[in-house]
């Protein structure tokens, strides 16, 4: 039998955050992933905080950023102008998550939230320390093939399921977080938590903490997203990977890369970056950095194949976007 909880309804904001201040309370919007978590006993709150309704929904463009709220639907923000024309990496990381009857109800902000898809820790009969701190990991001795190259631990190598993560990181987006001293913004890079000794703990979220909008830089740059996975639709990435750059010149004048279904975090690519930077984008650059995809990954006895399938990945989306790109 699951958990019961107590259920309030948030006026507004100020509400949410008031009444998120006693413990063991959870914020409650699409609940995609919050309701698998609740009746698999993954997630049991003594209260939950419903904030569907507030006026978080809005994705507004401003002079030098793109703000979208929190509860903005994942298909409203796809099919958003200005997402498809300025952030075309953004938009196909959208388009690939899930299938379209989740991301008419799954929220930007929950996605971002949401738990790994590790079976371990989502199957109650197997040590994980997510779900039960020092239990240990089962996935590092059994099923891995799924697992994290990059960014593991002794204590867990489960990887970050959101494709929207890997975009917005790559495209150096903020989140804005409110609680009750006030709000934040913390980059998205910085947002996730390593697992280290504590892997139950993944964002940088206080107790009571709101996560309120995403805030994307508006610049001229050119941007795309790759996701490889075992099917067509509605799963998630065996590797996946996101470039936004800007050419000026003929030489890389900004690059960010970001890749997914490989780390514990939507994982940054600063080696990639580093030999980029200025350089012209041929092909024997273009090589010799993504050969770079993959420094100091830690496969183990089921993903060892996912290093040269980062590689793969990051040299088609590189000269995608910075040889023959298809959009601004």
């Amino acid at each position: 039998m699951t958990n019961p909880f107590a259920y309030a309804r948030a006026a507004d904001e100020q509400d949410a955050v008031r009444l998120a201040a006693a413990p063991g309370t959870a914020f409650l919007a699409g609940g995609t992933d919050f309701l698998q978590l609740w009746r698999a006993g993954l997630a049991a709150p003594s209260r939950v905080i419903d904030i569907g309704r507030l006026a978080l929904d809005r994705i507004e463009v401003r002079d030098d950023v793109l703000v979208i709220g929190a509860l903005a639907r994942l298909a409203d923000a796809a099919g958003h102008p200005s997402i498809r024309r300025e952030l075309p990496g953004l938009a196909q990381a959208l388009l690939a998550s899930a299938s379209p009857q989740v991301r008419n109800m799954a929220t930007v902000g929950g996605n971002l939230m949401q738990r790994t898809r590790c079976v371990y820790f989502r199957g109650a009969d197997f040590a994980c320390n997510k779900r039960a701190p020092g239990s240990g990991c089962s996935a590092i001795e059994g099923e891995n093939r799924q697992h994290a190259i990059l960014g593991s631990s002794s204590a867990c190598v489960a990887t970050h399921p959101s494709d929207l993560a890997v975009a917005l990181v790559a495209l150096g987006a903020s989140v804005r977080l409110r609680g009750a001293s006030g709000e934040r913004r913390v980059t998205l890079e910085d947002f996730f938590l390593l697992p280290d000794d504590t892997p139950e703990r993944e964002t940088v979220l206080l107790a009571g903490e709101l996560l309120v909008a995403v805030e994307v830089p508006r610049a001229p740059r050119r941007s795309a997203y790759l996701k490889l996975r075992d099917r067509a639709s509605f799963e998630f990435a065996v590797v996946s990977a996101c470039v936004a750059a800007e050419v000026r010149d003929g030489r890389i004048a900004t690059i960010r890369v970001a890749a997914g279904g490989v780390g514990t975090t939507p994982w940054r690519l600063k080696a990639c970056e580093a030999a980029l930077a200025g350089a012209r984008p041929d092909d024997t650059t273009l090589c010799a950095a993504s050969a770079l995809a993959a420094e100091g990954a830690r496969p183990l006895g089921g993903n060892g194949f996912k290093v040269e399938l980062l590689q793969h990945t990051v040299h088609r989306l590189l000269a995608d976007v910075l040889v023959t790109p298809t959009s601004p």
